[in-house]
């Protein structure tokens, strides 16, 4: 099959700046020319009209991990012009698992992740066990996207440490094991391993998810198997201990690049951001390879107090989050419990979420009509209007409207100049979509489209052959996604064809087709004219076609 795609403005993914009108040809999957009037004898021809042609967007940082075993679509991003998504971030995934941790690894992905219980319980394709496993059925099964996945560190500790697994730094017994499976799943063709040490990372009943227990030992030996390989990225999430001179010197004795996630912008740290990416570039200077993972988005979080993960971070939340619904609103009422929070938030922080911004947290919903008044008010209004802290105003309201009360926070990211900034960095990568998961709380998987649309032709904020760069060749160079990335002949054609005077994504809205009629946030693209994986279209201007389901592939090979 052939297909030409003519007249296009053609951004190949470089940074350089586009190319005139040119056409496309694909054939068997791949580019195969490029130029001015060729020849369409037997192709499928598709007149762009001056559109711009790029190749997909490399999603790096999802959480599809669940999903991909009842969705192949990966929605919505294979709607957004997504083509590549790897998934396994932070080390939250479902593999290797035993049968008896099933319901602890969906438990710690409910509440670490903010994924739906009830629908991972109804979802999950549980026909594997080792890390090997998972990958072939999720081949088996048949994708939209191509798809490269990390071996995750949580699902690892808890498979060789059980409950142990929360409690403790492994043995050496139990490091040898762990190395064991890292190596068979880089054999599989895992892309690297994952993992994270950030304190707003907690699983059920509260517990640290298992990574934050592991040691520096522990975070060697298991990195050093990477090394072993001469492949792979080792991605972690950080905390205050696992700092940037720290993960330089990591990086230094496992041979590997660094991913280091999440780099947001905190309005209360203003240069905490900025120094940890000039720390990234002086270790790239020494030889290091180190990224600093950054977002183009404003981290906006819906939430209930039933589920409050902007303030999970805190150490003094930690008894909410230890009891089921029905006794929580003893401990938001004790007057301790609220003296703890208090107290924790006018310290400094370096990694959290909340930061007592009242004034950007937001009553977008209530339970009950009565108090219908509250809805579009910040917490900071309402609370100054009842002379009341707003710690105590919040947790005092969201108790009498039956913890129903929807709140939505603007919690990092918010400072456009700043932003701006970090995404022009030349150590960063812009990602952080984590679609897949936070369901119910936002949905990032437009990142790309946004990328391009708000801060490349809204506010000028880089070149829209930059933003293309960094959203597709940038990304397949510091992964080593071979042969992916670029418009260019022997590329495999993963294209997104789009209209850079439109393009963006459009507002969240709420559905309800997670397995079990759950409900989770999504969005649609907009000025998106057509995607293609592996040669073969999966949306258009109206969305996913009927028939995108099984043109993707699983990514198995990478570069050194």
């Amino acid at each position: 099959m052939k297909t030409i795609i003519r007249n296009a403005l053609v951004y190949d993914g470089s940074g350089n700046p586009p190319q005139g009108s040119s056409d496309v040809a694909v054939e068997n999957g791949v580019i195969s020319q490029i130029g001015k009037g060729l020849d369409s004898a037997g192709a499928e021809v598709i007149d762009a009209d001056g559109l711009a042609l790029m190749s997909g967007i490399i999603d790096t940082h999802t959480h599809y991990d669940a999903q991909v075993t009842w969705d192949p679509l990966l929605d919505p991003s294979s709607s957004l012009g997504v083509t590549t998504a790897v998934i396994g971030n932070c080390g939250f995934t479902i593999a290797p698992c035993r049968e008896a941790d099933r319901e602890l690894i969906m438990r710690n992905l409910t509440q670490v992740e903010g994924m739906s219980l009830d629908a991972l319980r109804a979802g999950i394709d549980w026909s594997f066990e080792s890390v090997p496993e998972y990958l072939d059925m999720i081949e088996r099964r048949g994708l939209a996207l191509n798809v490269a996945a990390f071996i995750g560190h949580s699902s690892l500790r808890t498979y060789v440490m059980g409950n142990a697994a929360t409690e403790r730094a492994a043995n050496d017994d139990e490091i040898t094991a762990m190395e064991a499976i890292v190596d068979a799943g880089m054999r599989a063709g895992a892309i690297g391993f994952a993992t994270s040490t950030a304190p707003q990372h907690n699983g059920h009943g509260g517990l640290p998810m298992p990574s934050r227990l592991a040691d520096d030992r522990e975070l060697e030996a298991l990195g050093s198997v990477l090394g072993k390989h001469g492949r792979g990225i080792f991605m972690l999430t950080k905390g205050a201990r696992t700092d940037v001179p720290y993960l330089e010197n990591l990086a230094k004795k496992i041979d590997r690049p660094i991913m280091i996630a999440a780099l947001l912008h905190n309005s209360t740290n203003p240069t905490g951001t900025f120094d940890e990416l000039a720390a990234i570039t002086a270790a790239r200077r020494r030889g290091q390879e180190l990224w600093g993972q950054v977002s183009c988005c404003p981290l906006t979080m819906d939430f209930t107090i039933r589920s409050a993960y902007p303030f999970e971070s805190l150490n003094a939340w930690s008894p909410a989050m230890k009891v089921e619904s029905e006794f929580l609103p003893a401990i938001l009422s004790d007057t301790a419990f609220r003296d703890a929070v208090r107290a924790e938030l006018a310290e400094p922080a370096g990694v959290r979420l909340f930061n007592g911004e009242w004034h950007k947290l937001v009553v977008v919903e209530v339970g009950d009509a009565t108090h219908a008044h509250a809805e579009g008010k910040t917490v900071a209004q309402l609370a100054g209007d009842a002379n009341v802290e707003p710690l105590d105003w919040m947790l005092d309201f969201a108790i009498a409207d039956g913890m129903d009360t929807i709140f939505t926070a603007v919690l990092l990211n918010s400072d456009e100049d700043a932003v701006g900034r970090m995404i022009r960095d030349p150590s960063a990568s812009v990602a952080l979509s984590d679609a897949g998961a936070h369901l119910t709380f936002f949905c990032d998987a437009g990142f790309g489209l946004h990328l391009m649309g708000h801060w490349s032709r809204d506010l000028g904020a880089l070149p829209l052959e930059m933003a293309v760069h960094e959203l597709s060749g940038k990304p397949a160079e510091i992964f080593r996604i071979p042969d992916r990335g670029r418009i260019a002949p022997g590329y495999h054609a993963d294209l997104l064809l789009f209209d850079p005077a439109t393009v963006g994504r459009g507002p969240n809205r709420r559905v309800f087709d997670l397995p079990g009629n759950g409900p989770r946030l999504t969005c649609s693209a907009v000025g998106v004219h057509g995607v293609w994986v592996n040669g073969t279209r999966i949306a258009g201007e109206n969305g996913l076609l009927p028939t995108a389901t099984q043109s993707g592939r699983l990514l198995r090979e990478f570069g050194s």
